[in-house]
């Protein structure tokens, strides 16, 4: 049995962290060369987003693919030897045609494109990925590297089983050489975690790939202009784009030139993570995936400290995480919330239990030193100037000085898609809210012992509202005295239909004014959704964004609500997350057009979930659509009428689905090993269309 590092969970959140910083840091001038770098920008030395217009933190596949393809493994069974095969199934449960994850460039054009196209066609995995199915061009591309962390963050200290893994997630899309580069750097990543020589980790990797392959090859050249110059790193760089330039190998992005500039930055800046973002941002071609990949490392190998030692990098990203996926209750995270399950999946794979969740597993606990999980001082007119937040003692820290009256200072984070994303030039964030209507949020508050003044603390969510603009709305406040804590709790009532898209807590003085910090031990909420989805009043369009788009039409100009298309197989829009376990969804649908369409409930992405479903052939039937299967629970006699108002209500609680359309009764108990306990709902339509106005969740 592997021994696993004392301090996995905060190497974990180092390693997490680091990508994060290297893809954010990165993404703005993604495929620029040097020399335009230096011309435009100069050396990278923090954040440039702001100089060149865009939002710091994006959806982007560096990020969205690395932690969505380790969810094979809890889809599949958390083994050692996870296949190719299964983590391709997960690339069609979470991969949404042209809105999730991928670089959707055309067919033989993007490597992932391709072979996500494959898998479609029913070519499984490793064949879809293969030099044999699409060429050396396509399928030695840079992607198998820039997804492979995950892998390496589940297997301290065990680098073959980390480039094993990496090996089978990188055959899903890649081949040859790019799958080479995956391996290295997964091995190198897993030894980090008990060395910070950085030529033996780069040996660790060499000896899980062919002595002669090319990646070796240049690891040799570049070792070799390392030691002739160690303190030149731009004479490598320009070595680097004579020898093994782009202009040297054909298609959009070859995996070569990209791990030359990330074995050279390694070499040149092995324990200055700062000095090292610097050299690989700099260099140019792919820098959000060749700075992530070298934050990763650096993150694990260097620590928390390491990531410290320089500017402050946390700040700005505050944890937060975009991954955009058909499962939409994963796709607004944090690094805190990430790292955690990633060791989670670490301790099962080395055969030990999982660790007790901080804080009674309380969804925001800030136990992770320096950890914020996406808060953020709430700006605005009424908010006091000068207000702070961070990290003290494993509470999260909002200060604030001279609170006086029509003032407030308040924190949050994200619980669904910002404002923001509006802006994002890369894909579309799919997400679904993480709380709602009908649920309880808590929180226990701390004032600290020398405060100056009493403060009246409140809850706050922030909802999308007419036009898309967020309103406040608050819980009924309470006085904290200092050295005093309270429990928040408060009901979300409903709000027409408009999601929320933040939580957090507001204080205000309670006399002429206040200074001093309030604490937020930890956050949480509970209970069923009691909601009715419907387009709400005023113009906007958050509210349809709030559902996962799987059709191949979700149209706004129909005046029903919700009117979805799907011309090939089955399509879906879902709601909801993985939270949500028992309950009632219902819905009076509209179908003119299908070969079946219904309901889901437990939907856990586009390929799995359970389908109340009406056939043209005349059936009602209850069924468990999982990856490529679709297994009948139930069925009875049911005649269909088209574009007739159908009445559906569906009841689950424990393994019970009990379901009544048009008057009809339907029931069963799934106890197989492969049933869902959990999940979101679902409009599904295969091969047609249909309409509904209003979707009521209550309670089982």
């Amino acid at each position: 049995m592997t021994t696993l590092p004392k301090d996995y969970v905060e190497r974990v959140y180092a390693g997490v962290l680091g990508k994060l910083i290297g893809v954010y840091l990165g993404r703005p001038f993604e495929g620029w060369t040097y020399q335009r770098i230096m011309r435009e920008l100069g050396p990278i030395e923090y954040y440039v987003h702001e100089r060149l217009n865009q939002p710091l933190v994006i959806t982007d596949d560096d990020v969205a693919g690395t932690f969505t393809f380790v969810r094979a493994l809890e889809d599949h069974g958390i083994s050692p030897d996870i296949s190719a095969r299964d983590i391709g199934k997960a690339w069609m449960n979470y991969i949404i045609r042209e809105r999730a994850i991928l670089w959707w460039g055309g067919y033989g054009n993007s490597t992932e494109h391709t072979a996500w196209l494959n898998l479609k066609k029913g070519i499984p995995a490793p064949q879809s990925g293969s030099i044999a199915e699409n060429g050396q061009t396509v399928a030695e591309q840079i992607g198998a590297q820039i997804f492979i962390d995950g892998w390496a963050l589940i297997a301290p200290n065990q680098p073959a089983l980390a480039a094993k893994m990496a090996e089978q997630a990188g055959k899903v899309s890649h081949d040859g050489e790019s799958v080479y580069a995956a391996m290295l750097w997964a091995a190198m990543e897993a030894a980090a975690f008990s060395s910070r020589d950085i030529n033996h980790l780069i040996d660790t990797g060499l000896k899980v790939i062919p002595k002669d392959s090319l990646i070796a090859k240049v690891i040799a050249d570049i070792r070799t202009w390392h030691a002739e110059a160690p303190d030149d790193w731009q004479r490598s760089r320009q070595l680097i784009e004579d020898h093994y330039g782009y202009d040297k190998y054909p298609g959009n992005c070859h995996v070569i030139p990209n791990h030359a500039l990330m074995i050279m930055t390694v070499l040149h800046a092995p324990h200055d993570f700062q000095r090292a973002q610097m050299i690989v941002n700099t260099s140019g071609w792919d820098t959000d995936c060749n700075a992530g990949n070298v934050g990763c490392l650096q993150g694990i190998m260097l620590g928390l400290e390491g990531i410290d030692s320089g500017p402050d990098w946390r700040g700005p990203v505050a944890d937060r995480l975009l991954i955009s996926t058909a499962d939409g209750g994963f796709s607004i995270n944090d690094a805190v919330r990430i790292s955690t399950w990633l060791a989670d999946l670490g301790r099962q794979l080395a055969g030990e239990a999982k660790v007790k969740p901080a804080k009674d597993g309380a969804r925001f606990h800030f136990t992770l030193p320096g950890s914020q999980q996406g808060f953020r001082v709430q700006a605005g007119q009424t908010a006091v100037p000068g207000a702070g937040v961070g990290n003290a003692g494993g509470m999260l820290a909002l200060r604030y000085k001279a609170l006086s009256r029509g003032q407030e200072a308040a924190v949050v984070t994200p619980t669904f898609s910002p404002p923001e994303m509006l802006n994002m030039r890369t894909y579309d964030l799919m997400a679904s809210p993480l709380i709602y209507p009908g649920q309880v949020l808590r929180a226990r508050v701390v004032a600290a012992d020398g405060n100056q003044g009493a403060i009246k603390v409140a809850l706050r969510l922030r909802h999308y509202g007419a036009r898309d603009a967020l309103i406040n709305l608050d819980a009924p406040a309470q006085v904290l005295h200092a050295g005093k804590a309270a429990v928040l709790e408060w009901r979300i009532p409903d709000l027409g239909g408009q999601p929320i898209a933040e939580v957090g807590i507001v204080a205000t003085a309670d006399g002429m004014r206040a200074s001093g910090t309030l604490h937020l031990d930890w956050m949480d909420w509970s209970g069923t959704p009691e909601l009715e989805l419907k387009r709400p009043e005023g113009e906007a369009d958050f509210w349809r964004m709030a559902w996962v788009n799987a059709v191949d039409v979700f149209s706004k100009r129909h005046p029903p609500s919700f009117r979805i298309s799907q011309a090939d197989g089955q399509g879906l829009i879902a709601h909801g997350t993985r939270d949500w376990t028992d309950y009632t969804v219902s819905s009076d649908l509209i179908i003119d057009l299908c070969r079946d369409a219904g309901l889901a409930v437990r939907v856990q992405g586009q390929r799995r979930y359970y389908y109340i479903r009406a056939t043209r052939t005349g059936e009602l039937q209850i069924t468990r659509e999982r990856d490529e299967d679709s297994t009948i629970l139930a069925t009875t006699p049911f005649e269909l009428k088209l574009s007739a108002k159908t009445p559906f209500r569906v009841r689950i609680k424990g393994q019970t689905i009990e379901a009544e359309v048009g008057g009809t009764h339907l029931s069963v108990t799934d106890d197989a090993p492969e049933g869902f306990t959990c999940g979101g709902i679902g409009l599904v339509v295969a091969e047609g269309a249909l309409s509904s106005d209003l979707v009521r969740v209550t309670g089982a």
